[in-house]
């Protein structure tokens, strides 16, 4: 039995929710971002029971599709911005609109919808996680997050971090950890 779950963003997240099913003793197959494969159906009580112990950690059942096609749409930006080998000439709806096999517009009409945020506004939000963790590990120059994450300029990439944090790439550096937050919050 497949699961969409909703604010499963990063391996701490699909930890957690491991757990969570082993705490129940529900005996799973697989755990990915955003899905869960059971062994076993889930009787009525095992869903209520693994639905609270779920929101008590910030997670979610997802039972209406269009939701959890929007969960999955955010794992896939994830997983392309976490390969770290995002071409400059990367474009946001057609990778989406191949990945998923349908019209960008409806698809971002849907994501807009369900989020807080636009599609591109997503977008941007992660690449812009990607570039403190990066910088936050110090060990790339911002030369080559730029590249990795297909910027087409240092520059450009300093100017979309400026307006998103409100710092420079230098001055969030000096900070470190103090303005990152987690994945599942955005």
């Amino acid at each position: 039995m497949k699961i969409n779950i909703k604010n499963m963003v990063c391996d701490r997240c699909t930890a957690a929710v491991r757990a969570i099913f082993e705490d129940l003793n529900i005996n799973i197959s697989s755990v990915g971002l955003g899905e869960v494969e059971t062994l076993h159906p889930l009787s009525e009580e095992q869903l209520d029971s693994l639905d609270y112990s779920l929101r008590k950690r910030g997670f979610e059942i997802l039972e209406d599709a269009v939701k959890a096609q929007v969960e999955q749409i955010k794992k896939e930006i994830i997983l392309e911005i976490n390969k770290l080998d995002l071409p400059e000439n990367f474009v946001l709806s057609k990778f989406i609109s191949e990945k998923f096999n349908r019209d960008y517009s409806s698809l971002s009409k849907s994501f807009s919808v369900n989020e807080t945020v636009t599609l591109e506004q997503y977008f941007i939000l992660q690449k812009i996680e990607k570039v403190k963790e990066l910088l936050f590990y110090n060990e790339l120059t911002l030369t080559e997050i730029s590249h990795q994450l297909g910027y087409k300029s240092v520059q450009y990439l300093s100017t979309q971090f400026k307006n998103t944090t409100g710092f420079t790439p230098s001055s969030f550096k000096k900070l470190k950890s103090k303005n990152r937050i987690s994945l599942d919050q955005i």
